[in-house]
């Protein structure tokens, strides 16, 4: 079974930086994760591919496209 990775991320909000736990298992993802910083909503779309390895995590402002 593949284990969580984790994977820095930019707050498109404030602008800083925090660590995100990514469950791996699952291939296209897409949630909401609130900054750790100044607690707003982010909506993360994430890729795994085959092998479990972090293709993409695309962090944006919640409901912009």
């Amino acid at each position: 079974s593949l284990l969580p990775e984790t994977e820095f991320i930019s707050c498109p909000y404030c602008g800083e930086q925090f660590e995100i736990v990514i469950d791996v298992s699952v291939q296209e993802q897409s949630y909401i994760e609130d900054c750790y910083v100044c607690c707003r909503p982010i909506s993360l779309s994430v890729v795994v591919d085959d092998l479990g390895e972090i293709v993409s995590v695309d962090p944006k402002l919640r409901g912009v496209p």
